[in-house]
């Protein structure tokens, strides 16, 4: 992991922490205080700081599975090539991101049990902007590495 991507990390999981620790301590004191409205209102406050570190949780081992894929990827010398043209504002062109997907999507359907197929779509996806696609994508060549992992 790039040493900036560590800091910015850190940075993330103390700042969810510390507003945890805060939510946290809010609610008790609402529970504490007692009476039906002061406790169900507490509860409630619990409840958002225990949903908010699953969240992170969870995006950050999304973000290491993708990344232990994209290695592996890379040492099979797999990863499609950064080569798209970029607008002046370093976002990919448009057009020609939709062009390479075209491509990636007839590899991924004439193989749809390529967890790499399906990881380079992920990509094709990401430069082309659609990022809920894109992160769905990347969870079923997730599932798919996970099981030939389980397979072999």
């Amino acid at each position: 992991m790039r040493p900036m991507l560590r800091v910015t990390l850190a940075v993330l999981l103390v700042v969810v922490a510390f507003y945890a620790a805060l939510l946290a301590f809010k609610g008790l004191a609402l529970v504490r205080e007692g009476g039906t409205v002061g406790v169900l209102l507490g509860l409630g406050i619990l409840v958002v700081p225990l949903l908010g570190v699953a969240l992170v949780l969870r995006e950050i081992q999304f973000g290491r599975q993708c990344g232990r894929l994209a290695d592996e990827l890379a040492r099979e010398n797999g990863l499609p090539v950064d080569d798209l043209p970029r607008r002046p504002s370093g976002r990919v062109d448009r057009a020609a991101a939709d062009g390479r997907f075209a491509k990636l999507r007839e590899e991924t359907e004439a193989d749809p049990d390529s967890w790499q197929n399906w990881f380079r779509l992920s990509l094709a996806y990401d430069a082309a902007g659609d990022r809920s696609r894109a992160r769905a994508a990347a969870r079923h060549a997730i599932e798919l590495h996970a099981r030939r992992g389980r397979a072999e």
